[in-house]
């Protein structure tokens, strides 16, 4: 019963901090998130499979 209560507070931790970052967000959005963005997962330059951009065709470089 203990490791439950102990699981159970660690994800709510978790999710309240999650929440937290989405509020402190502008618009609630985070940044960085399309894979494209990403070197080490994009390294042949392929458009994102999600939103379909570029690599240079994102804001957040």
């Amino acid at each position: 019963m203990k490791l439950i209560l102990i699981s159970v507070a660690l994800l709510a931790l978790g999710v309240f901090g999650i929440a937290i970052k989405i509020w402190a967000k502008k618009d609630g959005k985070f940044a960085g998130t399309c894979a494209s963005q990403n070197p080490h997962l994009n390294k042949t330059g392929e458009p994102c499979g999600y939103c379909g951009k570029l690599p240079n065709q994102c804001e957040n470089q």
